[in-house]
């Protein structure tokens, strides 16, 4: 579909027609032909110089989107060496717990055979200057009992184990430092693609920036339009799923939730129809607000992170209202490939959802739309369970 641009011309034609105008209101039918073909050249000129801007405007956006890219995924790359840093930090943690316990153990049987007057407990025990020295000297004391070596061993190793997850988790932490440098650098060329569209475009006049705008008013009516078919065709495809009976592998049950809600439950569904959409792509953030209007505080993270941590069940059977419905990836957006989606069961068998806007659905037909890749789950947002 090509943009209107007699739309354009005549937008801009009555611009200028208003302008001269406006410097000759009683001579304004009087208008002679060099004036229409001035007015002529320049919507010409303006046109050309639109198309030339819009033309740079996409191949900043280009780069813009790899440079998104690049940070998008040096930013997976820090989260994946956060967490392999939190991981080793906590067993060193557990480590270092383990270790204190043996060393303490290993005190205690020394002391013991101290106080049982065995000479080679005394002779280790003088003559070791340091703690480190005494775990060795015991070690290789051929009098030590085999359960005192088995202990010693056990503490050398445990020490071992140590240094080499330090070493480990310095060699992470310095990954960390340059991949958060590399974002930095990322996200200052990303501001200054930013900052060359901002200067392109305010350097349009004002003839210009109103084709733009009417441009870009034609391009968002063009993308509504085509995102609502689309839409229209999916709620289409997966209402005959359901209907077919089909649905997503391992949803078990049916829905049981009869009777009035109340309390914290109806507190939560009342927050779902008064709650407006933060905007597309912000479906947890949608959730996040509902509790967080229903009184019950706000959650972090996104539609992923929520389906791993409170969504534990796929049986139909236990769904009650106020229940978070969530998958942690679906096929059918790039963005929910990654982050999943999220609803709030509201009860009656239907659920609500952002998408943009805020929208009502049968449970069946989006669990059956959304769990193409994994099980569909619910639960307790927070673990709160709700009354």
């Amino acid at each position: 579909m090509e943009l209107n641009n007699l739309t354009r011309r005549s937008a801009l034609r009555l611009l200028l027609g208003a302008g001269l105008a406006t410097l000759a209101p009683h001579a304004a039918l009087a208008v002679d032909q060099s004036d229409v073909d001035a007015t002529n050249s320049q919507i010409d000129a303006n046109e050309k110089q639109v198309q030339k801007v819009q033309a740079e405007l996409d191949d900043i956006a280009a780069q813009y989107e790899s440079l998104s890219k690049k940070q998008s995924d040096t930013l997976d790359q820090i989260e994946t060496t956060q967490d392999k840093i939190d991981s080793v930090e906590k067993s060193i943690d557990k480590k270092e717990k383990e270790l204190k316990t043996k060393r303490e153990r290993l005190a205690k049987r020394m002391s013991a055979d101290y106080q049982s007057g065995s000479t080679s407990a005394l002779d280790v025990l003088f003559s070791s200057s340091t703690f480190e020295e005494f775990e060795s000297n015991v070690y290789y004391m051929d009098k030590i009992s085999e359960s005192d070596s088995k202990m010693i061993q056990e503490v050398k190793g445990l020490k071992e184990d140590l240094e080499s997850q330090r070493d480990t988790l310095s060699a992470q932490k310095a990954q960390l430092e340059t991949l958060s440098a590399t974002q930095k650098q990322q996200l200052k060329e990303m501001e200054s693609k930013q900052q060359e569209t901002q200067k392109i475009l305010s350097d349009l006049n004002d003839q210009q920036k109103q084709l733009m705008a009417q441009r870009d008013s034609e391009l968002e009516a063009m993308a509504k339009e085509k995102a609502e078919q689309a839409a229209a065709a999916k709620a289409a495809a997966a209402a005959a799923r359901a209907s077919s009976g089909a649905a997503a592998s391992n949803v078990t049950g049916t829905i049981s939730d009869g009777g009035a809600t109340t309390g914290s439950q109806q507190a939560v569904v009342n927050a779902c129809h008064s709650t407006p959409s933060p905007g597309l792509g912000l479906c947890a953030m949608w959730v996040s607000q509902v509790f967080n209007n229903a009184g019950l505080g706000y959650a972090s993270g996104n539609a992923c992170d929520m389906y791993n941590a409170w969504c534990t069940s796929s049986n139909r059977g236990d769904l009650k209202p106020g229940m978070i419905v969530a998958v942690s990836s679906h096929s059918h957006t790039a963005a929910g490939r990654i982050y999943g989606h999220i609803g709030i069961y509201v009860g009656g068998g239907v659920m609500m959802d952002n998408v943009g806007y805020i929208r009502t659905i049968n449970v069946n037909e989006w669990i059956s739309y959304y769990g193409t890749t994994v099980t569909p789950r619910w639960g307790w947002l927070m673990g709160i369970k709700l009354a």
